[in-house]
């Protein structure tokens, strides 16, 4: 999909005026709701938000406030840097044993439109992939029932094999909680779950999408989501994946039957979490962090922070993966079971993806998933709390837009444009969020560890 097939999405004045440098000094923000002060107070101090005040944040009117306040922060994390990858999405399989009623992806093994790719398939269209200067590597499927547990690890040693350069970012919570049980694990638990996430590591796995997730309420799930797991095993999955050293995402699917209460125990859940995997690093950095010794927050003033804000790979006193972005995922109804429903506005994605980042002060980046947002709304959130746009992506085949097809792709130049417009630096980055210096379809990683 080209840049000139998307709606351009004007911007507020409002958004625009936001503050021009956060990093050091704090201008003041001036809320049409009184109700939205206290809250600013505390995002300024670095304080947690609590879900009551993220309810406050859900129900005021004044939604350009709430982007000012995740804007704030977002400056202090990250700058005036706005991130993009270069990869590619390859979807293996569509034959899933669910059957959930969101989801307009699956088929049955004999259903008109159902693929499965073999081992050789993937491994060209990973070679593809890898000479046409992608760094990245997307790769998911449905929970198909006849698949072995040695086709999964023979795919990513062989893509290994073929294009070596490629980080596989691969397979969801509920492929991996799929995985454990066709290969005979499941009874083990835990720890047969953190034994498939080594041999998969071992593979050729070098970190987990988000997807899966939806959205952590039992009511939820067993209206949409019957029969897919639920949030606790979600979350033990990438507990796991981080205690094996792996990096992982996460998601949340709303806009759907969840409320706007589930959305807010969702992020809850995630930088609980969050807490307890940085423990060990935020005091290893010297973090201060107003409130609870046990909360971890990314998103204070700069004094707070001696030495590394964010998390990166190799850093002293981290010795696990942890969760790295944070991605909001609105709701499409066309063509699932749940197609009655109306699905969110674009105002309430700008609100939800605002909210994610003031309340999820702990994940380093939040993504504004332009497949599932346009390129135009992606732009605009990069003034409310997003400083990722996504990648090159060029096939996915799990939701998309009403009128778009499974080819969906944009270029580098169309990424770079957005960042710019918007008045940011577009910078490539790796999957670990390392910067990227290219020549083409060349590329390395730059000198530095991390870009801030």
């Amino acid at each position: 999909m080209s840049w000139s097939s998307q709606m351009t999405v004007p911007f507020c004045l409002q958004c625009l005026s936001m503050i021009n440098d956060v990093a050091n000094t704090v201008a003041p923000i001036r809320f049409f709701d009184p109700a939205l002060q206290a809250i600013g107070e505390k995002v300024i101090e670095g304080s947690r938000l609590s879900l009551e005040e993220g309810a406050v944040l859900y129900e005021t009117r004044d939604v350009h406030g709430v982007c000012r306040l995740a804007d704030l922060v977002r400056r202090r994390m990250h700058g005036r840097v706005a991130y993009y990858n270069v990869n590619r999405h390859i979807n293996y399989s569509n034959i899933c044993a669910l059957s959930c009623s969101f989801c307009a992806f699956h088929r049955k093994k004999d259903q008109d439109g159902a693929y499965e790719m073999s081992v050789e398939q993937v491994t060209q269209e990973a070679i593809k992939a890898e000479e046409a200067g992608a760094t990245e590597l997307h790769i998911v499927g449905g929970l198909h029932p006849w698949l072995d547990f040695s086709y999964y690890t023979s795919m990513l040693s062989s893509i290994r094999e073929a294009a070596p350069s490629l980080h596989l970012k691969s397979f969801t919570a509920v492929e991996i909680v799929h995985l454990q049980r066709i290969s005979k694990r499941g009874k083990e638990g835990y720890e047969g779950m953190k034994s498939v996430l080594r041999d998969l590591r071992d593979a050729g796995l070098g970190s987990l999408p988000g997807g899966g997730a939806e959205v952590f309420d039992d009511r939820a799930h067993d209206t949409a989501f019957k029969g897919k797991i639920r949030g606790d095993q979600w979350l033990d999955v990438h507990r796991a994946a981080h205690e094996v050293g792996l990096n992982t995402n996460a998601t949340m699917l709303y806009g759907h039957v969840e409320g706007r209460p589930e959305r807010l125990v969702h992020m809850d859940l995630l930088r609980k979490q969050q807490d307890v995997t940085l423990q060990n690093w935020a005091a290893t950095q010297g973090i201060s962090t107003p409130g609870s010794p046990e909360q971890v927050t990314l998103t204070g003033p700069a004094e707070s922070y001696p030495n590394h804000r964010l998390p990166m790979p190799g850093q002293a006193g981290l010795e696990t993966g942890y969760f790295q972005t944070i991605i909001p995922l609105p709701f499409f109804p066309d063509g699932s079971g749940l197609e009655q429903l109306p699905g969110p506005s674009g105002l309430e994605n700008l609100r939800t993806l605002a909210i994610a980042r003031l309340m999820l002060d702990n994940i380093p980046h939040a993504k504004a998933f332009w497949i599932m947002q346009t390129l135009g709304m992606a732009q605009l959130m990069l003034d409310a709390g997003a400083n990722d746009l996504d990648g090159t992506v060029v096939w996915y085949d799990i939701t998309h837009l009403e009128g778009a097809t499974t080819h969906q792709e944009t270029t580098t130049n169309d990424l770079r444009r957005a960042a710019e417009e918007a008045g940011y630096e577009a910078v490539e980055r790796d999957t670990l969020y390392r910067r990227v210096n290219r020549n083409g379809s060349k590329w390395s990683l730059a000198p530095e560890v991390a870009l801030r």
